[in-house]
């Protein structure tokens, strides 16, 4: 079973150049070289077809004939160990450019080199200390931030995040993305925060976030955070907007009317509950139980399943946190395509008939696509909301030891149950638009709106989960895998276990 497509799966398009993209050499005295350390080969392959095919000239070695070398995920020093082992294949001559990969990202989407600048420099020091953050160096957009699962910062970003939840009950959207921020900063660090002059080198750090961030520094909590977590809107929002099918809306409308609790919902006569909510309410402690990574394969695994039967060569993807690399979630995001443009319409539906057939289903919600709605040239909206064809779903997936670890349970009688119930979200997506749908639902979701963010202020360009549309050029921009996207917008490629911005 091939859940998770690989950066290039095989549908994609050959990296050579094709019949109408015949290889011209149109900047002859720039020879480039891609170093392959934390590259990878497929990835250098990937690259030099591209380059070349813009007119480039790369070099297989290194060699008196480069004049840039380019380089990702690697330091001013690292490079230079590497190309240290292979000085016998340069002759004595003028030393090449060290270069960040966002130098090369930003030719390609330039189709001709563009100017160096300082940012693309990679420093050779001959002292460092690695634990040492150069802080001033943090890029401003969550979507050129390196973010690892690894956070070294919860302390800081925990609070953070509580903050902007507290203020998002409070419908300051405004300042719960600044409170997001500034976390997102903070979890990109690669060493935890010691001093207050740290902090005011980075990016995104409005007033109130430092002053929280000082004072878990100076005294190892923060007294508004506490305060916080103790309010009793704070606690029942929380509670309500954990339900299944309940927004920010509905659970203020309900804490206005009086209610606090889980058993005020249920006992409640006047209360209507859609039947999202009804199924959430049902289900809450399952659905707020963490999923695990083998109970994910096994879900997608069945519907993948289902899916060849009715449709041989159905892709299935697992997306969401399990495709940045998390070990647990609280829902199963699945993508489902096929190499053949238009073979999965009228797919999902078999899908769900079958599942539900089989007693594995005990909700879902099915919604029709709406293309028609997803690329307005007018548009000028940054919603990561899209119109493809999809199942909001709780799945009954039966609990065997053999799956894992699957947390903490309930031992009381009634949850004597050998199954338990799981959010589960199928989302169907013509292979057209399989690269930018992928992007969209792997996240996180700060990263995803960070590179909307970006898109907009800097190139002029509208992303959302379906294409990326140039407003300059008025044409929207075609892309056969995720790598396509990120040099559409000349921004160096991260792979999904560093987008946990």
């Amino acid at each position: 079973m091939s859940l998770a497509p690989r950066k290039r799966s095989r549908h994609s398009l050959p990296v050579g150049p094709t019949k109408d993209e015949v290889e011209v050499l149109k900047f002859p005295d720039i020879g480039l070289f891609l170093v392959v350390r934390k590259m990878g080969s497929s990835r250098r392959s990937f690259l030099t077809a591209l380059a070349r095919r813009k007119g480039f000239r790369v070099e297989e070695a290194y060699s008196e004939r480069v004049t840039h070398v380019i380089a990702e995920h690697n330091s001013g020093a690292e490079v230079m160990q590497c190309l240290e082992r292979q000085v016998e294949k340069r002759e004595e001559g003028r030393s090449p450019m060290l270069l960040h990969i966002s130098w090369f990202t930003e030719c390609m989407a330039a189709r001709e080199p563009v100017k160096i600048e300082p940012r693309h420099l990679l420093e050779v020091q001959m002292h460092s200390d690695v634990d040492v953050v150069v802080a001033s160096l943090v890029p401003a957009y969550g979507c050129q931030r390196r973010t690892p699962l690894t956070n070294k910062n919860c302390i800081f970003t925990d609070a953070l995040e509580t903050l902007s939840k507290e203020a998002s009950f409070c419908g300051s959207d405004g300042r719960s993305l600044a409170f997001i921020r500034a976390a997102s900063v903070l979890r990109s660090l690669p060493s935890t925060l010691t001093t207050i002059e740290e902090l005011n080198r980075l990016p995104g750090f409005g007033e109130h976030s430092k002053r929280v961030v000082q004072e878990i520094l100076e005294d190892g909590f923060s007294a508004e955070v506490e305060r916080v977590t103790q309010k009793e809107k704070y606690q029942t929002m929380k509670l309500f907007t954990n339900i299944f099918g309940v927004g920010m809306k509905t659970a203020n409308r309900w804490y206005q009317e009086g209610l606090r609790s889980l058993g005020d919902l249920r006992n409640s006569q006047k209360l209507k509950l859609s039947k999202q909510q009804e199924a959430g309410l049902q289900h809450y402690e399952d659905l707020n139980m963490p999923v695990s990574r083998a109970e994910a394969d096994l879900i997608a695994k069945m519907v993948e399943e289902v899916a060849h039967s009715f449709l041989p060569g159905t892709i299935i993807t697992l997306a969401g946190g399990f495709r940045r690399g998390k070990l647990s979630g609280h829902d199963v995001d699945i993508l489902i395509t096929h190499a053949q443009e238009g073979r999965e319409e009228g797919l999902l539906s078999k899908v769900i008939g079958q599942l539900q057939s089989q007693g594995l289903i005990l909700y879902h919600d099915l919604k029709r696509n709406s293309y028609h709605d997803a690329f307005s040239p007018d548009s000028k909206s940054t919603s990561n909301m899209d119109h493809f064809e999809r199942s909001f779903s709780i799945f009954r997936l039966k609990v065997a030891s053999h799956i894992g670890d699957i947390g903490a349970r309930d031992h009381s009688p009634e949850s004597s149950k050998d199954w338990k119930a799981v959010r589960v979200d199928l989302v169907v997506t013509p292979i057209s638009q399989y690269p930018y749908a992928l992007l969209g639902w792997t996240g996180s979701k700060h990263f995803e709106r960070e590179l909307r963010r970006f898109s907009c202020n800097e190139k002029k360009m509208v992303l959302n989960s379906h294409a990326l549309y140039d407003t300059v050029e008025q044409k929207i921009l075609a892309a056969t895998c995720e790598e396509d996207i990120f040099l559409y917008l000349g921004l160096e490629y991260m792979p999904p276990s560093d987008r946990n911005a």
